[in-house]
């Protein structure tokens, strides 16, 4: 095997860990910091129409202030569904609707909820540390392949294993990072 054959998994590699790290950005982004974020409504889901559509194929969601959410509802009929939805989402959000805007008051967080939260990110950095480590297993079982193949030699397969491990620690420093960030911000006040 070339080093440029090697250069293709270690490339391939890189962008599964970085695509890991990226599910880990958008499932933080969905954790409430007590600031108003559309990103907060994103994994919502509106039954309408005889589907389950995420909020914003329903209307448009806006941040008019610091500490609110709003929720401009194309269909006057669905209002009553988005208010539904958001409900039960679990965020403890209490929206109130107004025509076809429904508003929805992001209350502060108490201490309590705050600790909840940082758990909750801290299993989701875990669950994305497991996927890297899962991702650098696969290069490694195919390095093993490789050389039971006679396809590299043995010190190459060292020196590649060395390599797949440097990426799978910068991955995981960033997750660490990623998570160290997002618990400073929940535990704002």
């Amino acid at each position: 095997m070339s080093d440029v054959d090697f250069k293709a998994i270690k490339k391939d590699l890189h962008t599964k860990m970085d695509k890991a790290i990226e599910v880990l950005h958008n499932e933080f982004a969905g954790l409430r910091t007590g600031r108003a974020s559309t990103s907060l409504l994103d994994p919502i889901m509106v039954d309408v129409y005889g589907a389950k559509m995420p909020i914003n194929q329903v209307g448009t969601v806006s941040v008019p202030e610091a500490r609110m959410l709003s929720v401009q509802v194309w269909d006057k009929t669905n209002v009553k569904m988005v208010e539904k939805a958001i409900r039960d989402a679990g965020l403890g959000l209490n929206p109130q609707a107004d025509g076809t805007l429904v508003r929805i008051p992001i209350p502060p967080l108490n201490e309590e909820r705050r600790k909840e939260l940082v758990k909750v990110a801290g299993k989701y950095a875990e669950d994305t540390r497991i996927a890297i480590r899962n991702i650098r297993r696969n290069g490694n079982d195919e390095l093993k392949k490789l050389e039971k193949d006679n396809a590299i030699t043995e010190d190459q397969h060292r020196d590649f294993g060395k390599e797949i491990q440097d990426e799978t620690d910068a991955a995981i420093k960033k997750v660490d990072e990623t998570l160290a960030h997002k618990e400073e911000e929940i535990m704002q006040v």
